[in-house]
């Protein structure tokens, strides 16, 4: 394994102790708030989902993490904010790399530019152009790097849109299941087994980030 990886595989399984932590002190600790919270989502009809997806694909198309809304989700309507967040992620990565691609290819400007300069730019193209669209699952499995700044980078290089669509949508599964579970945790309403199924499948995550490590280089896009 190279340096570089250890050092994501480190830096994965730490962010998900942290996570698991915190919702599990969440969990002990009183929180009437967030209760609250649920039954006003519950009340304001389908305006407020519809809402809440249009605001989750347009923001994250944006530099802007998606872990607020992908928590929010657990928070505000329990598992079925797992397909709520999904649709919106998938929405915003399509729209980002068409929207990429298409000003790459037609209008290079000095925004670009400043990506391709971007420190965090530097190693996700390495392993873009190592491993094609098997990077961009193995990215999305575990948040080592910005949701943003992946679908930026995917744009601008040769990756093909329909491998990097259902890569998109294999790798944020696991990751997007755990922390909508994780949320909806948080309002003392779940089974206490959901916190087991999310470590569980943050587990698997970052299993996938290790088999990444070992494979490999492919050119194959």
């Amino acid at each position: 394994m190279r340096p570089g990886d250890r050092t994501l595989v480190v830096h994965a399984a730490l962010g998900c102790v942290v996570v698991l932590a915190l919702v599990v002190a969440g969990m002990l600790l009183p929180h009437p708030g967030i209760s609250t919270v649920r039954g006003w989502a519950d009340s304001t009809g389908a305006w407020f989902v519809v809402l809440f997806l249009a605001a989750h694909t347009v923001v994250t198309v944006f530099p802007i993490p998606r872990t607020m809304f992908t928590v929010s989700a657990g928070v505000l309507f329990g598992p079925i904010g797992i397909l709520l967040c999904m649709v919106a992620s998938t929405a915003a990565a399509t729209i980002a790399f068409l929207a990429v691609r298409a000003i790459d290819e037609r209008h290079p400007s000095a925004v670009l530019a400043r990506v391709r300069s971007h420190r965090a730019y530097v190693p996700i193209a390495a392993r873009l152009r190592a491993r094609g669209w098997l990077a961009v699952g193995s990215l999305r499995l575990i948040a080592v790097a910005p949701f943003s700044l992946v679908n930026y980078a995917s744009a601008l290089s040769p990756v093909r849109f329909w491998p990097y669509l259902a890569a998109t949508v294999a790798g944020l599964a696991p990751g997007t299941v755990a922390v909508v579970l994780l949320g909806d945790a948080l309002t003392g309403e779940s089974s206490p087994w959901l916190v087991v199924v999310s470590g569980a499948l943050m587990a698997i995550g970052v299993a996938g980030l290790l088999v990444d490590a070992r494979m490999p280089a492919s050119p194959e896009a």
